[in-house]
């Protein structure tokens, strides 16, 4: 052996090269991002759904909703929680049956833009009209021989409420349907039932009906 070999320095052992240590890093931080990822997928939140259809304009209560634990993500704040259900709600648009509760779907009553209305259609309406079909209000003014003008659209986008179809009558037609109407609709409508215009409801094109 050399005088060189005796004074040579020991060979470090891996852990002492930095380039190990990052290597380290770099995995045990690979580890928890993957980690927190699945993690965070599998938690879950409660949000609430419709336990049947909810038109629009209705109030929102504890007896129209029921709550889920979903899990969402970052989209969680896009859905009503349970703490976000307050009284005065209503629905601004149609909320399907099991459909998550989006939070832009709902608003303050005071602020709703729609109202209720009762018509009794002059024409028979199909069995397949519910709540939450889109229909269209058509009237024809009574002329004054007693007979009817050509009708016209009255309301283009209404939304049923229920339906009450009489049976007994002659042909099965007869219905009233209770619809939610834009507000700036209602005059017009109010007009037609007044000067005993002939009502008719019929399935707005594209509703499915």
């Amino acid at each position: 052996m050399t005088v060189a070999d005796a004074v040579r320095s020991p060979r470090r052992a891996p852990w002492g090269d930095a380039r190990f240590l990052l290597g380290i890093l770099l995995i045990a931080a690979s580890v928890a991002g993957v980690w927190f990822v699945v993690s965070a997928a599998r938690q879950t939140a409660p949000v609430y759904a419709a336990v049947h259809t909810i038109v629009p304009g209705q109030a929102i209560t504890a007896d129209d909703v029921r709550a889920v634990e979903v899990g969402l993500g970052q989209l969680g704040e896009a859905y009503l929680t349970p703490d976000a259900l307050a009284d005065g709600l209503v629905a601004t648009r149609t909320i399907a049956e099991g459909e998550l509760l989006p939070a832009a779907a709902v608003g303050e009553a005071a602020r709703s833009r729609t109202t209720n209305v009762v018509v009794q259609s002059s024409v028979e309406v199909p069995a397949a009209v519910g709540a939450g079909t889109v229909v269209e209000i058509w009237a024809a003014p009574l002329l004054d021989g007693g007979d009817y003008d050509a009708p016209r659209i009255l309301v283009p986008d209404a939304t049923v409420v229920s339906v009450t179809r009489d049976d007994s009558m002659i042909g099965g037609g007869a219905a009233a349907l209770e619809l939610v109407i834009p507000r700036s609709d209602v005059a017009a409508t109010l007009a037609a039932m007044a000067d005993a215009s002939a009502l008719s409801v019929v399935p707005a094109a594209g509703s499915g009906s």
